[in-house]
């Protein structure tokens, strides 16, 4: 009988094992559903990625400018905005979007 608690006992334990995640669960950038994110804006590898259109972003768009979206606490935001006369227009996920008008 003992022998079968302590059995008992062990396997219970082995299920409370908790195991660290993995660095491919670990993003430098957020992922959100409402956003489509195409590409770079300025670069492949620009954090501000240019935005397609979605349930969330269709009352955004415009013929005259792309729509952006770049990490909420990130620095190229800023630089998008001195740089482009970016306009904020919403914030969702992780993500503030931006209407830059096209030149």
């Amino acid at each position: 009988m003992k022998r079968l608690l302590i059995l008992g006992f062990t396997v219970s334990l082995m299920g409370c094992e908790t195991t660290p995640p993995s660095e491919a669960t670990a993003s430098a950038t957020p992922t959100n559903d409402d956003l489509l994110l195409v590409r770079g804006y300025r670069s492949t590898d620009d954090d501000c990625q240019l935005t397609g259109e979605t349930a969330f972003t269709v009352n955004f768009l415009d013929d005259a400018a792309d729509l952006v979206s770049c990490p909420t606490d990130g620095d190229a935001a800023q630089s998008l905005v001195q740089m482009y006369g970016a306009v904020r227009v919403a914030e969702t996920g992780g993500y503030t979007v931006y209407t830059v008008p096209r030149r």
